[in-house]
């Protein structure tokens, strides 16, 4: 049975993955200048990849296989923002507090996109 979402950005995983992609956005504008093409790149880039690619899963809901694919590629960018996230707390570029708090939220995404892969009949149509 099939939920009854208007649109990707009903989500909650879609929501809080792009609130979290500009609180790093945020945060990476404080980074060293000598960071600018590398960690501020990578952390800008994977941390955005995810709530785009639940936009593009949301366009393959009549194919099982690609909505996963999709959702599988987001899950990969959320762990991947969570190594940068622990790189910019190891060089004192955010907080402890900040990297624990927002390391949590990218758990939370994690767990949310995790279930909607082992479960893609919530989402996609019924064929």
């Amino acid at each position: 049975m099939r939920t009854n979402y208007q649109g990707f950005k009903d989500l909650n995983v879609y929501q809080i993955s792009y609130e979290y992609a500009k609180k790093i956005f945020d945060l990476s504008l404080h980074f060293p200048n000598e960071e600018k093409y590398s960690l501020i790149d990578q952390i800008r880039r994977s941390s955005r990849s995810i709530s785009a690619n639940i936009a593009e899963a949301w366009s393959f809901r009549a194919y099982p296989k690609s909505f996963i694919s999709k959702l599988t590629i987001s899950y990969a960018e959320a762990s991947e923002t969570k190594v940068w996230l622990n790189f910019a707390k190891d060089h004192r570029y955010i907080n402890e507090n900040d990297h624990e708090q927002i390391l949590n939220e990218y758990e939370k995404i994690s767990k949310m996109l995790y279930a909607m892969i082992n479960h893609p009949e919530k989402f996609c149509y019924n064929n």
